[in-house]
C-alpha cells in the first residue's frame, strides 16, 4: 500500500515548500487539477525537476484526445496521468496506448460515475494502471465519501490497481487501511495540518504496515 500526496490549492513555489517538508514520507506526489489549470504542466516539470526520485502524477481528468494529452504530460515528466471514468472508451484505449509507448501508467478517476461495478469492470479490462473512487470537493461538502465505492471496485476489479482519495484524515484512515486499496491519496489531511511532517510521517507508517 502506497500514499500519495494531492497538491491542490498551491502554486509552483507553494507546491515546493510543502514537499520540502514532506517528501521522505510520500510515494507519489499529485499536481492537482486546479494547480495544472492555474499553472499548465510547467508545474509538473518543475517539481520532477526539483524531486526527480519521487513519481508524480498530472491530474488532468481527460475527457477527450487521451493519447495527445497523455503525450503532453509525459514529455513534462509526469509518470502516471488521470482519465475520467465518464470519457469514451476510446480515450481510454488511446490513453493506455500512449501511456505504454511512453513507459507511463494511467490512472482513472471514477468520479461521477453512475454504475460503478459495471463500468469498473468495463474499465479494468481496458489495461488501466489505477482505478481510483473519488469523493470530490463538491460530494465532501455534502458529507459523502468514497469506502463503499472502493469496497464495490475491489469485488470486480482483477488487473488494476485501486485507489482512493477525498478527505482522507488520520483519524480516518484505519477505515480505508480496512479496505485494503493499493493507493491511499491524501490532500488536506496533510497540507491542511500545522505541523504537515508528523501527520505525512504517522500516514506513512499507518499505509506501510497496511
Amino acid at each position: 500500500m502506497e500514499l500519495q500526496l494531492a497538491l491542490d490549492l498551491v502554486d509552483i513555489e507553494g507546491a515546493k515548500e510543502v514537499l520540502a517538508e514532506v517528501a521522505d514520507f510520500i510515494d507519489i506526489v499529485e499536481i492537482g487539477t486546479p494547480v495544472v489549470i492555474n499553472e499548465g504542466l510547467h508545474a509538473v516539470k518543475a517539481i520532477k525537476e526539483a524531486f526527480p526520485t519521487l513519481r508524480v502524477l498530472a491530474d488532468l481528468k481527460i475527457m477527450d484526445a487521451g493519447g495527445y494529452e497523455v503525450m503532453k504530460a509525459s514529455e513534462a515528466g509526469a509518470d502516471i496521468i488521470t482519465v475520467l471514468g465518464v470519457s469514451d472508451d476510446s480515450t481510454i484505449r488511446g490513453a493506455v496506448e500512449e501511456a505504454r509507448k511512453q513507459n507511463k501508467k494511467i490512472m482513472v478517476d471514477m468520479i461521477n460515475v453512475r454504475n460503478m461495478e459495471e463500468r469498473a469492470r468495463e474499465i479494468d479490462a481496458l489495461g488501466v494502471d489505477y482505478i481510483c473512487v473519488h469523493s470530490g470537493y463538491d460530494h465532501q461538502a455534502e458529507g459523502k465519501n468514497s469506502f463503499e465505492e472502493l469496497m464495490t471496485i475491489k469485488k470486480v476489479v482483477k488487473q488494476a490497481k485501486t485507489a482512493i482519495a477525498g478527505g482522507i484524515k488520520l483519524s480516518t484512515l484505519p477505515e480505508v487501511i480496512q479496505a485494503q486499496p493499493d493507493l491511499v491519496i491524501v490532500g488536506g489531511g496533510i497540507t491542511g495540518e500545522q505541523d504537515k511532517k508528523a501527520a505525512a510521517a504517522e500516514m506513512k507508517r499507518l499505509v506501510a504496515q497496511g
